[in-house]
């Protein structure tokens, strides 16, 4: 059933996308913000309280409720469950109006508003990009934002349903990333920055749940792509980005369709409201540039921005044929 859940949530995304002021992630920011002003108190051992309770409580629920549903109503309640929570968690409508826009307004010569759709995206200083550098870095921000709002949910939901716990590895990889990028922003905040402890916990929770799912969805871009200029740019060139994680997909990625992606940093510009940074679909930390360069590949332009569109759907149909294919067996076997 978990093809079945994971279709439904996409072709509902796609007709009726979530909108990006929505009490599930104002829910979201509410409880973790009320777990670190309750359990972040500067020690050691409180990052990961924090931590266990900001990501646990909403992942049990989620579970609590596939099995409430399993056991009282039967199995076709608990696929609308799954359904409801991959609404909340799977998409490209999450961030693919970014994209979209940045990308017709340089297919129009319009630079300067291509240059501020990008600041405003992830809050960035761009006025004085090139047009290769816009191209460059919304290929970055794009593939990242698809493999944390797609690829690494497929992957997490798909495992642990497999395992009889329903949605509940949707919610853990998406409060994983939530929490760590939220405590991430709090640390510049005027009022209440979070500890340094709670910010290493989160940082280093998600880079061990994102592990396994980000070569996943390398190894996905590789297939559907140049594979072998895509797995040597991931062996040789990875590094060069400081995220390991986000290292092997960009690599990957700039393999798969010949760009070259790395480079020098975006300076932040200050946010107005305090929330956007942390709604965003990712953070800055997460994509600041190389320090040693940039990866072999052409010269990014707007072509390479159809390139990674095809790249992204070609890997979400090849997944989601191997987990129709796995359904299949199970229901056979």
């Amino acid at each position: 059933m978990s093809f079945f859940a994971i279709l439904c949530a996409l072709l509902i995304e796609q007709v009726r996308p979530l909108a990006h002021h929505n009490p599930v992630y104002g829910g979201a920011i509410g409880w973790t913000r009320w777990v670190s002003r309750n359990f972040d108190a500067g020690k050691p051992h409180h990052g990961w309280v924090a931590w266990t309770l900001a990501v646990g409580v909403p992942t049990l629920l989620a579970l609590g409720v596939h099995w409430l549903l399993v056991l009282t109503l039967g199995l076709p309640f608990a696929v609308v469950w799954s359904i409801a929570v991959l609404y909340t968690t799977l998409g490209f409508r999450q961030f693919s109006h970014h994209f979209t826009g940045i990308r017709d307004a340089l297919d129009e010569g319009d630079e300067p508003l291509a240059r501020s759709l990008l600041a405003h995206w992830q809050h960035v200083d761009a006025a004085d990009l090139p047009r290769s550098e816009i191209v460059r870095h919304v290929i970055e921000h794009s593939v990242i934002a698809a493999h944390r709002h797609v690829f690494g949910v497929l992957a997490w939901f798909s495992i642990l349903a497999a395992l009889g716990l329903g949605p509940a590895g949707a919610v853990f990889y998406r409060m994983s990333e939530f929490v760590s990028r939220y405590w991430a922003y709090k640390d510049g905040a005027a009022v209440q920055p979070s500890s340094i402890w709670v910010q290493q916990a989160g940082a280093r929770a998600w880079s061990a749940i994102d592990w396994l799912p980000a070569r996943i969805t390398a190894l996905g871009f590789a297939v559907v792509g140049s594979f072998e200029e895509a797995i040597d740019c991931w062996r040789n060139d990875a590094r060069r980005f400081p995220d390991g994680n986000d290292g092997v997909i960009l690599a990957a990625t700039s393999g798969a369709v010949n760009v070259r992606l790395g480079g020098g940093t975006l300076r932040p510009t200050p946010v107005a409201d305090p929330l956007s940074r942390a709604q965003a679909g990712e953070s800055l930390a997460s994509l600041r540039e190389p320090e040693s360069g940039s990866t072999p590949g052409r010269e990014p332009e707007p072509a390479h921005l159809r390139s990674v569109v095809g790249l992204v759907w070609r890997s979400v149909v090849m997944w989601m044929v191997l987990l129709a294919l796995l359904t299949l067996a199970r229901l056979l076997g």
